[in-house]
């Protein structure tokens, strides 16, 4: 199993959720709002609600754009997290836990 990414896309909400947050923010770039939506989700103790995430916008950047200098960072807390969570999220693939932590924290985002 590899415990990699690659390229995040993101779905077609999840943009439109970017953009009313970009709008609240003044931030312009998706990759700082995401990793802060990340960052959120990963703090919470228990694993984000399973669901199937599609990946049908136009937003898409690659791993290094998306976490940037500090990419070997995000990517060991992932993995950590990863492996504390798997137990409860029966056969999600590390990819799509990122996706589900993503799409958890951009709602916590839009929340506050």
């Amino acid at each position: 199993m590899s415990l990699t990414i690659d390229t995040i896309r993101l779905s077609e909400k999840q943009k439109q959720q970017l953009t009313k947050l970009k709008g609240k923010t003044g931030i312009e770039n998706w990759n700082v709002l995401c990793r802060w939506a990340l960052c959120m989700s990963l703090a919470e103790e228990t694993a984000p609600p399973v669901e199937d995430i599609p990946s049908d916008s136009n937003v898409e950047m690659t791993w290094k754009v998306f976490a940037g200098e500090y990419a070997e960072v995000y990517l060991a807390i992932l993995r950590q997290t990863y492996k504390k969570q798997s137990a409860q999220l029966e056969s999600v693939h590390f990819g799509d836990f990122l996706k589900l932590h993503l799409n958890r924290g951009i709602g916590f985002h839009l929340n506050n």
